[in-house]
């Protein structure tokens, strides 16, 4: 809330600089803020009596905006990234699988490995378990199993993450 819009009967005010200014009643600190040319500012509503502000508006809503998205950049937003797998991949085909997942550790990302039975090769689950393991192992240098082959209906699924 700025000028006009605060209804308080009482505010504490908080000078330009920083200094406090005590509690008055809020005319008089529109007042003393008309005269400084700046804005009254309500900068803590909820204390008792509510704070306010003698600033510049435009200026505060800026370095605010400012402050926001300097916290946003320090973000890391981790992404789970998926690499498709068959249980009768080739040897070729799995070191190119283990190439893309690479890339996907290297960049932060988590990896969701994740092998797809169908029809009959629902009865050699065993052998999707050592294709995961195998990947697993290959990709051991630079990443550790975050979740265990796990079986969920028709698919295995395992995490994998990089190594600290």
């Amino acid at each position: 809330m700025i000028n006009e819009q605060i209804r308080d009967r009482e505010v504490r005010l908080v000078g330009q600089n920083g200094e406090q200014l005590g509690i008055m009643p809020v005319s008089e600190a529109q007042r003393l803020a008309r005269e400084a040319e700046l804005d009254l500012v309500k900068v803590a509503p909820g204390a008792k009596p509510p704070v306010c502000k003698i600033i510049d508006y435009g200026k505060y809503r800026y370095e605010q905006s400012r402050r926001e998205k300097e916290a946003k950049k320090k973000q890391k937003t981790v992404e789970i990234k998926e690499v498709r797998l068959s249980p009768n991949i080739d040897e070729n085909d799995l070191n190119t699988k283990v190439g893309a997942a690479r890339k996907f550790i290297q960049k932060g990302d988590r990896v969701k490995v994740t092998l797809r039975f169908r029809g009959r090769e629902m009865a050699h689950t065993q052998n999707g378990r050592k294709i995961l393991d195998l990947f697993a192992e290959r990709m051991a240098d630079i990443a550790v199993v975050d979740k265990a082959p796990k079986m969920e209906g028709r698919s295995m699924t395992m995490f994998l993450t990089e190594k600290r």
